[in-house]
């Protein structure tokens, strides 16, 4: 399995999916949302999670890696730009803006993309796309916990497509 984004050139993310874009919510938080398309995807596929992490944020997030999306239940290979904000075929987790480092932000406006932001120097962010052989009982709004315990023992490949965004 791959992924491939039209996001990304030579390793770098466009400035439109983070906050030298021009889509924000009401927090400020950027929320234009990162394309990409699954291929290769493994014989008995039924959906996929996602999660897009940034590592290089531990030092300055008090610890930990920052999550800007959580996705389930995806049950295509094609996902458009800014369709976080638009889709209805599939189900969104909280991202790190609620937390206190983001500003405490809304349960609401957290279970969307919550782009790229780095304060102190470019970083890489990494989109970990899952495949299941099943969906997942979950919700709008659920933690990224819960997911990755309903999809152990459903993992059939995974695949990570990396980029760096300017600060």
């Amino acid at each position: 399995m791959k992924i491939i984004s039209q996001g990304i050139t030579n390793g770098v993310i466009e400035d439109k999916y983070g906050k030298h874009g021009s889509h924000f919510n009401a927090h400020g938080v950027p929320t234009y949302s990162l394309p990409f398309e699954i291929l290769d995807a493994p014989v008995g596929t039924k959906s996929f999670a996602l999660l897009l992490e940034d590592k290089d944020a531990f030092p300055v997030s008090g610890g930990f890696s920052w999550i800007h999306w959580v996705a389930a239940n995806i049950t295509r290979t094609n996902i458009l730009e800014n369709e976080s904000q638009t889709a209805t075929d599939f189900v969104q987790g909280l991202n790190s803006w609620i937390s206190a480092q983001g500003g405490s932000q809304s349960k609401d406006l957290s279970s969307y993309y919550g782009g790229m932001a780095p304060p102190n120097e470019p970083h890489t962010y990494e989109l970990h796309v899952y495949a299941l052989d099943c969906l997942l009982d979950l919700e709008n709004g659920f933690m990224m916990h819960e997911m990755f315990r309903q999809m152990d023992g459903h993992v059939l490949a995974q695949a990570t497509l990396k980029g760096v965004y300017r600060n």
